[in-house]
């Protein structure tokens, strides 16, 4: 509880049924405020968490007050604070968030102060979520092959955060192996309701990853961040957020006999991302709630980044604790939850009157009207009916290149490609499948889809169908269980004898870890231009992320997955033409595979059991015997090693004393870059494979790393030295500075040489030189990344001037004690005449006491052009963080003050 809390009145106390506390908690009823009644349950979360953490600095009255008020305050963009009760990282995310943490430890121990006070405050789920690269498939050892060269290339990322699970309390860290981030969380992780030193309050969690929404169907408020806020989350500070609109999605009726949930996504993200739902949360509701199993919620929640809601929430019902007995949560935790949330009026209770919510807009679904369905050839959101999928097709091969086409002459798309697969004459042909996988976290939580594709696998082998061989199959459960429930129906067998082995446990072809395809295939469709086709259980198929090779990729539901690869082809009407001929030389179809609705859930019921989740769990952390085999020191502080390329010491706590820096202007600054509109964070963060040509890949050939081993930025995000080469390093990033010439480089300005953008920024570092960032708008815009901050920091980057930020990035960019200025509307560097080749001087007052949040700020150049813009800060926590040169140093400096 915090101190001085202006809500410490409504402070109650909750009684277990058969005597004795459950604990306290803060009661939204006593609060006799009409206006509860009617918010939707989303928003009631927010309000818990506003009340409960008010200490009138950091979570005020008046943002509880924006809360409650939320039917009118919601359209005027206004802007709250929010604590999440736990922060949940993965891999790549948990390696710099581990890393800034040590780095702490070491500034602490610098100071002089007790280092090991420096640990989460907010409870930390760290998943090694290791992307599995499916190098290794169609094999029965795939799992441990696959799970050997991850280890080969990611040991000592593993064994860094290996000594970090017992370096810092409050921090679970999941070994690799165990499960994709999301289904963990969901199966294991998740509290629905916490009980933290006998206060009670909902779980609600932001992540490192965009699918963290999937916990939205546990009704657990969730969304994913930027690796900037989620540390910040963990050391206790509020994150900044837009209270959001709410759209009301009413569900009826029931699933028609051979629907899946997966076609129901398919058409909640047609519909969600038509309404237009970015920046919103998705709210469902409605009598059909009852026919949707937690898994199918947890499916459709899953899919949010898709739609573009921050997230797709599914309130507490009975449906949710069944699951969560399902699932092995005890009973005693499932009587406290249910009694918390009941209390606080967070409980929906169907067989109950409902109270009238409040909406931003509404939409309807008669689950009837849902037909099967896939999404492609290159959005999710372009949804195909399958009845349909033949005729589209065709139609995409004639449209011009595009979401919807591919321009392939009328006269060619007939094409055959001949090439010998393995000592076999085998033809390849427009529409032809060469991968088909069942994986990502978005299907791989339900059973019903994935015992349905075993279901058709096993009908398919009795009847003597095949799948041809030079087709990729492959499957990655999200977690251990689904193979327990596999093996437990007797059905994996099927599965395997079609090629669907199981290949590990973790994000694979949906994030782009298809692996290779066969030599001989890849050469037929390059060599004669093919449309080759993957098909998915996943949820992104955007172009170019599936495999280089294939042009087409359709997303579809795990049992649709099989069918694809069985008739080897997307070009097929299933109502009309046979997938393969049978055993007996009998033509065999579609329908003569599909199991019922009836025979799935008989299987379903039969093979998935408690005990199973139980079994997975509790020996969860216990790692296997590669993660067992990691030696790693027992110190709490870590002994960087400079030779490393993977773990690095960054130097953000440099030469810091305890007295905070105060603000800082800019004088004389150099531009290092001049950006037009629409910069995102995909342009500044540093992503994907290292170049050749780059200073990362110099940077590693200089200490002896050979370019088949470079790995990706991704796996270097504890390496700084690594980030910082890889900043703004985007192939396609657009300079003015080049006037017309795409590509990562930039003018270094006093000398007009063109340089790198590193070279450039560490020139002028080395000339004792600032430099600033001119922009347009929507500066930052994409997925919020740390290292979209960090790098600019490293690069000496002391502000950014743009028409408009993304939200996320502008708090970052204060985070790391970048001053975000904006141009006064109707004003950009062109209609002020700047070039980018000025100098420009910033001048703050040297007292943060006399800067004021969104105050103006006059900008002068040495050409004698002055501005006028505003300055970014945007809440006195900000100007806290950047009196202190950074929201690490500022959580740093308070924890020793507060231990005197």
């Amino acid at each position: 509880m915090a101190a001085g809390n202006p809500f410490s009145n409504i402070l109650k106390t909750l009684d277990k049924p058969g005597g004795g506390e459950f604990g306290k908690y803060y009661s939204l009823p006593a609060l006799n405020d009409p206006r509860i009644d009617r918010l939707p349950y989303s928003i009631r979360i927010l309000l818990e968490s506003a009340i409960r953490n008010c200490d009138e600095f950091q979570v005020k009255s008046k943002d509880v007050e924006k809360i409650i008020d939320w039917e009118n305050t919601s359209p005027k963009q206004v802007e709250i604070p929010f604590k999440p009760a736990r922060v949940l990282l993965q891999d790549f995310t948990g390696v710099p968030a581990v890393v800034d943490l040590a780095c702490m430890r070491d500034a602490m121990n610098k100071l002089g102060a007790d280092s090991n006070k420096i640990n989460p405050l907010v409870p930390v789920d760290l998943v090694i979520d290791h992307s599995v690269q499916v190098d290794v498939a169609r094999s029965e050892n795939a799992v441990l092959a696959n799970m050997e060269l991850e280890f080969q290339r990611n040991k000592e990322r593993f064994a860094f955060l290996k000594w970090g699970s017992n370096a810092f309390h409050n921090m679970l860290v999941v070994p690799p192996g165990s499960g994709i981030v999301h289904q963990v969380n969901l199966e294991y992780l998740a509290r629905v309701v916490f009980n933290m030193d006998g206060v009670l309050y909902p779980d609600s969690v932001v992540g490192t990853d965009s699918h963290t929404t999937m916990i939205d169907g546990l009704g657990v408020a969730g969304w994913g961040v930027g690796g900037i806020e989620a540390e910040a989350a963990m050391l206790g500070q509020p994150m900044s957020m837009v209270l959001p609109g709410v759209v009301g999605f009413k569900l009826s009726g029931k699933l028609r006999d051979g629907v899946t949930a997966t076609d129901l996504v398919l058409t909640v993200t047609q519909m969600l991302r038509k309404h237009g739902v970015v920046g919103k949360f998705v709210e469902f509701h409605g009598e059909g709630m009852s026919q949707l199993s937690l898994a199918d919620r947890a499916t459709i929640a899953n899919m949010s980044p898709e739609y573009g809601a921050t997230m797709g929430f599914f309130p507490v019902d009975h449906v949710t604790l069944q699951y969560l007995k399902l699932t092995g949560r005890n009973d005693e935790t499932i009587s406290m939850i249910e009694s918390y949330l009941r209390a606080n009026k967070m409980f929906v209770d169907y067989s109950e009157p409902q109270s009238e919510k409040v909406y931003s807009s509404c939409l309807e679904l008669n689950l009837d009207d849902v037909e099967p369905c896939v999404s492609g050839p290159k959005r999710p959101h372009d949804r195909v009916p399958l009845k349909e999928m033949k005729a589209d097709w065709h139609s995409c091969l004639d449209s011009k290149v595009g979401f919807k086409g591919f321009a392939i002459p009328k006269e060619s798309q007939n094409k055959v490609a001949e090439f010998n697969f393995h000592g076999t004459q085998a033809q390849l042909r427009h529409g032809d499948v060469v991968i088909a996988a069942i994986t990502s976290c978005t299907n791989t939580s339900n059973p019903s889809v994935m015992l349905g594709a075993a279901l058709v696998a096993k009908k398919a082998c009795e009847l003597g169908l095949e799948v041809k061989p030079w087709i990729k199959t492959s499957l990655a459960p999200g977690s251990g269980v689904v193979t327990k429930y596999l093996q437990r129906s007797g059905l994996q067998k099927y599965l395997n004898q079609l090629g669907f082995h199981i290949v590990g446990y973790g994000c694979t072809t949906c994030i782009g870890n298809s692996g290779d395809i066969d030599e001989a295939v890849a050469s037929a469709i390059t060599e004669n231009d093919m449309v080759a086709a993957a098909v998915l259980s996943g949820n992104r198929n955007f172009e170019g992320r599936v495999h280089p090779l294939t042009r087409a990729n359709y997303l579809a539901s795990p049992p649709l997955v099989v069918a694809y690869a069985l008739a080897g082809t997307v070009d097929i009407d299933f109502k009309t033409e046979p997938i393969g001929t049978g055993k007996d030389g009998k033509k065999i179809y579609f329908s003569d595979i599909w199991p019922s609705n009836e025979e799935v859930a008989h299987v379903v019921q039969s093979s998935v059991l408690p005990d199973m989740f139980k079994a997975t769990y509790e020996a969860i952390t216990q790692g296997n015997p590669m993660w067992n085999l990691l030696s790693v020191p027992s110190s709490t502080l870590y002994a960087w090693d400079p030779t490393s390329t993977y773990i690095h010491e960054p130097p953000y706590f440099k030469d810091m004393s305890m007295s905070p820096p105060g603000p800082h202007g800019v004088k004389d600054a150099y531009c290092l870059l001049n950006f037009g509109d629409s910069i995102t964070t995909d342009h500044i963060s540093p992503a994907g494979s290292i170049h050749k040509d780059s200073p990362a890949a110099k940077y590693l050939m200089e200490r002896g790393v050979d370019r088949r081993d470079f790995n990706s930025y991704g796996s270097r995000r504890g390496n700084d030295e690594i980030m910082a080469r890889g900043t703004f390093a985007n192939i396609r990033i657009v300079n003015k500075l080049l006037k017309g010439e795409v590509g990562p480089r930039t003018i270094h300005i006093p000398s007009g040489e063109k340089l790198s953008v590193f070279d450039a920024a560490m020139r002028y570092r080395g000339e004792g030189l600032d430099t600033i960032i001119l922009a347009g708008a929507e500066y930052g815009s994409g997925s919020s990344r740390d290292w979209a901050a960090k790098g600019p920091m490293l690069l000496g980057v002391k502000a950014v001037v743009a028409k408009s930020f993304e939200r996320i990035h502008r708090s970052n960019l204060v985070g790391m004690g970048i001053v975000p200025l904006c141009f006064k509307a109707g004003e950009d560097a062109e209609t002020l005449g700047l070039t980018g080749h000025e100098r420009y001087t910033i001048e703050l007052p040297s007292n943060v006491s006399e800067i004021r949040p969104g105050q103006d700020i006059t900008v002068v150049t040495d050409s004698g052009k002055s501005f006028s813009c505003t300055l970014r800060f945007d809440t006195e926590v900000e100007l806290a963080y950047f009196n202190h040169g950074g929201i690490l140093q500022y959580v740093i400096r308070n924890l020793i003050n507060a231990n005197q």
